[in-house]
């Protein structure tokens, strides 16, 4: 079972931060949808009072750029959708993120939990 996530991704100042839209979707079918429903409506965690809003499409067709114009400045996110490793449906993907011993970067990304805790 596939547990996919829905997350905006943006910096400000000499900060950056990501904030999770909506998780536990089942299929990435269901998050893109889910994607698509807000690009229009979401707005961040910060106050800004949007005047115009520009929605552009990358080439993945999974992620988009938000750019809002305020009244003061202009804020940029990056909308997409992300799939927990750990309950990935690629069996490879899941495999590999349950694996214990040393892994090499190559072998691509992992969840684990730490010894000790």
């Amino acid at each position: 079972m596939g547990n996919w996530a829905v997350i905006a991704q943006y910096c400000y100042g000499e900060s950056c931060r990501t904030e999770f839209i909506c998780r536990g979707r089942e299929t990435k079918d269901q998050a893109l949808g889910e994607l698509r429903a807000v690009l229009h409506t979401y707005v961040p965690s910060r106050n800004i009072v949007e005047k115009r809003r520009r929605v552009y499409r990358f080439a993945d067709q999974e992620s988009y750029l938000v750019v809002i114009k305020g009244k003061l400045t202009e804020w940029e996110c990056t909308l997409r959708i992300a799939e927990l490793v750990s309950d990935s449906t690629d069996p490879g993907v899941a495999k590999r993120a349950q694996e214990e011993g040393a892994v090499e970067v190559a072998d691509g990304p992992q969840d684990r939990i730490p010894p000790g805790y």
